[in-house]
């Protein structure tokens, strides 16, 4: 058996470390969004998209436990890329248009979709919580309302890039404040919630 580096075993648990936290899961969407916002990027975007996405399966592929979010993001950017290969110039120009919109609605999709199995928030947190007290009715709740938050918090994005469409006036605002502003304090709310719930628990491992 051949014996991994030390730099290569560290390399490894630092981008492990990284990909623990959820937000860094929607990493392949924001840079989604940021190159789409331009006329005739979103191609080129669904490309670095599944490229970041792909990347940031590794760790799982290796613990072999692959997230909800991770692999939906894979199958959206894949199919969006054989679309954008495929689609004649006219359906280009359809996507073109409404490529924000729609990848922030399968993204709600995504999120709200999870609560029916495992919502996609406790996927990420299991992996820095003792075993013991994923079952617990704190852990569970804490992990339901944070899914359920950033289900919302796409809905609403996905809304406001339709109006951002139909209404160009409207684009500064629609496009880009509005979806900022909550995109912040969505990370904000995920950071804090946990530790708001478990304050006053004699036990903070259920966090």
């Amino acid at each position: 058996m051949t014996a991994t580096s030390p730099s290569a075993q560290s390399g490894a648990a630092r981008l492990s470390r990284i990909t623990n936290n959820p937000v860094v899961g929607f990493a392949p969407w924001i840079a989604f969004w940021i190159i789409a916002s331009g006329p005739s990027t979103w191609l080129h975007g669904a490309i670095a998209a599944l490229v970041i996405a792909l990347i940031l399966l590794i760790p799982d592929v290796a613990r072999r436990s692959p997230k909800i979010l991770d692999m939906g993001t894979i199958a959206f950017f894949v199919a969006l890329v054989i679309a954008g290969i495929a689609l004649n110039a006219r359906d280009g120009d359809w996507l073109d248009r409404y490529s924000n919109p729609i990848s922030t609605g399968v993204l709600a999709v995504i999120a709200l979709g999870s609560l029916a199995f495992v919502p996609f928030t406790e996927q990420y947190a299991r992996q820095d919580t003792p075993r013991e007290v994923w079952n617990t009715p704190v852990f569970k709740k804490i992990n339901r309302v944070l899914t359920l938050m950033w289900g919302v918090v796409f809905v609403i994005s996905a809304i406001c890039g339709l109006i951002a469409i139909w209404a160009p006036s409207t684009n500064d605002w629609t496009q880009w404040v509005i979806p900022i502003v909550l995109l912040v304090g969505a990370i904000k709310f995920t950071g804090s919630y946990p530790d708001r719930v478990t304050a006053n628990l004699p036990d903070r491992t259920v966090a």
